[in-house]
């Protein structure tokens, strides 16, 4: 593991006693980790950036008993399930995609299992995979866990939920299923354009604006395509139309927006919960209202909600 790594170590909670299950949320950039009661409450939480591409040697056995070794030892006989790209053909082991619709019983299903070095047995989750009209797949990786535990949260079988980030997903639940999602690469996409683009060269990456961003968002239902509603960021700045200031808020406004309304024909009136990040949860929410769309903020702990339902099933299944 880098140095990098473990010094983003931090605890988040503090201990208690009653653990019945460990879960953990092992994406490409973070780790993130729980220690669950017997209701899916967490008693303890810590994250590090210790995501898979910061395990460079690829010892995550390693890395996993240097960020979690003390609650292996503290909880022998409690569940311990993965989610996340830790899963993926780039992580630790790879567990196949499962084909939506899917529920939390059949992501327990599919559980993979993994042997620890120190002869400890763990489970990795699944990812889920799609296809659109088009027959074009789609796939996420640790998102369906966060899914169903916030739908599993919240007390309902049918909802539209955002997570919004790097490869924003919007998934659509019923009958407490997956039935299916789209990916949009927004995030990485803004980075990119902001970065190695030459429209990062108007831009001042330290300044915001959120009248500038709601702007971006009105601009995009406005005909012409992003390809060219991009340019237009350019040639603004040319003439002085569109601040360094303003130009960032006005750019993320803009691809967000398009995001949106790519999404909005389906919603059917359905109010969308978000998940996520808070800053973004708090744009994508002020991007639907600008669209007459609720939106709702969505469970905080629904990734450790998802990891203690299929724990559960780790336990009903295997005896552990």
């Amino acid at each position: 593991m880098t140095a990098m790594a473990a010094r983003g170590f931090a605890a988040l909670g503090v201990a208690a006693p009653g653990v019945a299950a460990l879960g953990i949320d092992w994406g490409t950039s973070s780790f993130r980790a729980y220690r669950l009661d017997g209701d899916g409450g967490v008693l303890e939480a810590r994250r590090a950036d210790a995501g898979i591409k910061a395990i460079d040697d690829g010892d995550f056995d390693g890395a996993f008993e240097q960020l979690v070794g003390d609650w292996l030892d503290a909880d022998p006989a409690v569940p311990v399930v993965l989610s996340g790209m830790i899963g993926s053909r780039q992580g630790w082991l790879e567990a196949p995609y499962l084909a939506c619709p899917a529920a939390v019983a059949d992501l327990g299903a599919a559980l993979v299992p993994l042997d620890l070095a120190r002869g400890r047995r763990v489970y990795l989750a699944p990812g889920l995979s799609t296809r659109d009209a088009d027959g074009v797949p789609d796939v996420m990786r640790g998102e369906e866990v966060q899914i169903l535990g916030a739908v599993d949260r919240l007390g309902v079988d049918r909802a539209t939920l955002c997570l919004p980030g790097t490869h924003s997903k919007w998934a659509r639940v019923a009958d407490g299923r997956v039935v299916g999602f789209a990916t949009h690469l927004t995030g990485e996409a803004f980075e990119a354009l902001r970065r190695h683009t030459i429209l990062g060269r108007t831009i001042d990456h330290a300044a915001w604006d959120d009248a500038a961003f709601l702007a971006g968002v009105d601009r995009s239902a406005a005909a012409g395509g992003l390809l060219h509603h991009l340019f237009g960021v350019r040639a603004a700045g040319l003439f002085g139309e569109l601040e360094p200031a303003t130009a960032g808020a006005f750019l993320s406004g803009l691809v967000i927006g398009h995001e949106l309304r790519a999404e909005a024909g389906t919603l059917d009136g359905d109010a969308v919960f978000l998940i996520g990040e808070a800053g973004l949860v708090r744009l994508y929410a002020q991007a639907l209202g600008r669209l007459g769309v609720e939106a709702r903020e969505g469970p905080a702990d629904a990734a450790a909600r998802g990891l203690h339902r299929l724990a559960v099933h780790c336990r009903e299944a295997h005896g552990t």
